[in-house]
């Protein structure tokens, strides 16, 4: 049986147009928090500039600030402020990954907030190549928060109904979708000492 290609190599519809999407971004504007698909899981997005809309994820997530958050983007020129003072080596590792479930922690260079990077010497970014995610990224021409959507000590949603279960009324807005067939959530790695830091 052939496998399916990558999400980000499949013809696939911009998922920036879709009304949904169009909705859930002008939610995220005003300082929503709204749940959408990832490769993996179910994620909750904000403004990563909006301290309120991100402490109400903390909350939400029952999550300490001093974990830090992903930022999540649908293209790498998003993260370009966050990449300054990294060397092209290093930006062509990324990359490499890139569209893909692999998040690099890099040098937080002072670009980020502490409310993103948890007070951290690191930032973790990632480009997605789940078409929805990467889509309400475009349609706010920013990056987004990325987090699993689930209370902490909970397994992390798979599907719209699992985050329902676990968040009811308390999100904004929800995008449409399913998640990708990745079996685990994003890789993590380190970008200056290469060390895996949670395996994909």
């Amino acid at each position: 049986m052939n496998k399916a290609p990558p999400l980000h190599q499949q013809n696939l519809p911009d998922w920036s147009r879709h009304p949904r999407i169009q909705r859930a971004a002008a939610v995220i504007r005003g300082g929503g928090v709204v749940a959408y698909p990832t490769e993996a899981v179910w994620g909750l997005g904000c403004d990563p500039s909006n301290r309120d809309a991100v402490e109400h994820i903390l909350q939400l997530k029952q999550r300490p600030v001093g974990k830090g958050l992903i930022l999540l983007a649908a293209n790498i020129e998003m993260l370009r402020p966050y990449l300054i003072g990294l060397d092209q080596q290093h930006i062509a590792q990324m990359q490499s990954t890139w569209p893909g479930p692999v998040t690099w922690l890099i040098p937080n260079n002072g670009m980020a907030s502490d409310w993103i990077s948890g007070g951290q010497s690191t930032l973790a970014v990632r480009v997605s190549a789940h078409p929805v995610a990467a889509g309400l990224s475009r349609a706010l021409d920013t990056p987004i928060v990325s987090t699993s959507a689930n209370p902490g000590g909970r397994q992390p949603a798979t599907s719209l109904t699992r985050v329902k279960v676990y968040f009811g009324n308390q999100l904004d807005d929800y995008t449409p979708g399913a998640i990708g067939n990745a079996a685990k959530p994003s890789e993590i790695r380190d970008m200056l000492t290469g060390k895996v830091v949670r395996p994909g």
